[in-house]
Formats: structure tokens, C-alpha cells, sequence
């Protein structure tokens, strides 16, 4: 039998986490990271023993964010020593920036899918993992004029 590879796919909550969950987490040895909320506590039920959740923040409270922020680097980094994914596959946004640093440190692959979302402009967490990338993927080609060593690979959903 095959062994299957080591992938953690991180997102934040909501729309990136829904594009998330349209990929095929089965046909990998696969851990689900995203933040913890009301609105994705039955991931545990349907993803057994896979599921692992950061704290949630949001920028409209600076003070807050940094800490909440500084918290999810370290427990990120727990994660990545724990779980030692050779790949790292995300939707985005800044609850998965830690995780694909801290995985270029340990050289896993990072595949970064830029939100749906947004076709004519960069995100900030786009711009900051784009460096780094071993696959950035756009979902609109018109997004190949922001990002050029993007590849295009159409729409999750």
C-alpha cells in the first residue's frame, strides 16, 4: 500500500474556509487548521482526530490582534513540530501567513490558492506568502497581471 503525503490545509474562517473544504483532503495523510468559532465547530464531527484550531482575530482591534496573532505564530509552530506536513496548502488569509513561514523554514512545500474573492486586487496575506510560494494559484486569470509566476488554475467552486 502507498503512502500517503503529510498536507495541512489552514484557512481562516468563513468564505476561505469554504474554499478550502472543496478541495480533496482524502487522497492525503491530512490536518485541517483554521481559526475557532461558533460557525466551524462541526468540522471535529465530520474531519475525526484532523482538526486543529488558532485563535480568532481581526485587525479592527490592533492591541488585540498583535497578541492574538503573536498566540497563533507559537501554536502554529507546535502544530508544524507536531504534525510535520511536507506540504502546507491554503486559501488564506493572515491565520495561515505563520504557517507557510514556518514551513519554508523547515523546507515544506507551500501552495497558496489567493482567494475567489478578490480578481483585480492583491491580498495583504497574498502579498506576503506570494515571495515564498512554491505554487501560488489564482482563480481568475485577470489576477495573473498582479501575481506573474502565479498559475491559473480555475475556480474551486
Amino acid at each position: 500500500m502507498e503512502k500517503k503525503i503529510k498536507v495541512l490545509f489552514i484557512s481562516s474562517m468563513g468564505g476561505h474556509l469554504s474554499e478550502l473544504k472543496m478541495l480533496d483532503f482524502k487522497k492525503y495523510d491530512y490536518s485541517i487548521v483554521t481559526e475557532k468559532t461558533d460557525a466551524d465547530k462541526d468540522l471535529k464531527d465530520k474531519y475525526p482526530g484532523r482538526v486543529y484550531y488558532l485563535l480568532y482575530g481581526t485587525r479592527k482591534t490592533p492591541i488585540r490582534y498583535f497578541f492574538i496573532l503573536l498566540f497563533n505564530f507559537f501554536k502554529s509552530l507546535y502544530l508544524y513540530i507536531k504534525l510535520h506536513p511536507k506540504v502546507i496548502v491554503t486559501t488564506g488569509t493572515h491565520t495561515a501567513v505563520p504557517m507557510c513561514y514556518i514551513a519554508k523554514l523547515f523546507r515544506s512545500k507551500v501552495i497558496w490558492i489567493e482567494t475567489f474573492a478578490n480578481r483585480n486586487t492583491k491580498t495583504l496575506a497574498g502579498r506576503l506568502v506570494y515571495p515564498i510560494a512554491d505554487t501560488f494559484v489564482v482563480q481568475w486569470e485577470e489576477m495573473k497581471k498582479l501575481y506573474p509566476k502565479a498559475v491559473y488554475w480555475g475556480w474551486i467552486y
